[in-house]
């Protein structure tokens, strides 16, 4: 027996796992929509998120280095008054896509559009994340039904 098919034998014996890597666009990029302002984020935002005023998610945008969206993730799914994002899927999320940027963004269903400390923390540990990895954080936006905050019209980034 040769050396390949011993170990090709030992791997499909063995209880290993598959990690599959993968993001698969089904627009051209010409057909992407574009964010140039808070406003348009907010706008695509809205149509993505099942609920503004029951529950917490946690959502974002992956972009381009045109600012066109390649695709959104839900990031996590809460409670009535909180959700955890993990900055490691965040930027799990980010790298499949080949974003050269994100945008972040949560809703508040009690409807009170200031940030917390937590929300700020976040975000900071984010931006530190994005750094490392040479992908950019342009806003972080929070969402009611009718109004939003954006960390980046605020100075916050």
């Amino acid at each position: 027996m040769d050396s390949n098919t011993f170990f090709e034998n030992e791997l499909f014996s063995s209880n290993l796992c598959e990690i599959e890597i993968r993001y698969c666009p089904k627009y051209k990029v010409s057909e992407l929509p574009k964010v140039v302002t808070s406003g348009d984020a907010y706008q695509y935002l809205q149509k993505i998120y099942p609920d503004l005023d029951y529950r917490e998610y946690f959502y974002m945008l992956c972009l381009n280095r045109n600012n066109l969206v390649l695709g959104y993730s839900q990031i996590s799914k809460g409670g009535i008054s909180g959700t955890v994002a993990d900055v490691r899927i965040i930027m799990e999320t980010a790298l499949k896509s080949h974003a050269c940027s994100i945008l972040l963004s949560h809703n508040h269903p009690s409807g009170n559009l200031t940030p917390s400390e937590a929300d700020r923390n976040l975000t900071d540990k984010i931006k530190q994340a994005g750094r490392f990895l040479d992908i950019a954080v342009l806003d972080h936006l929070i969402l009611t039904s009718e109004k939003y905050f954006s960390f980046a019209d605020e100075g916050l980034m």
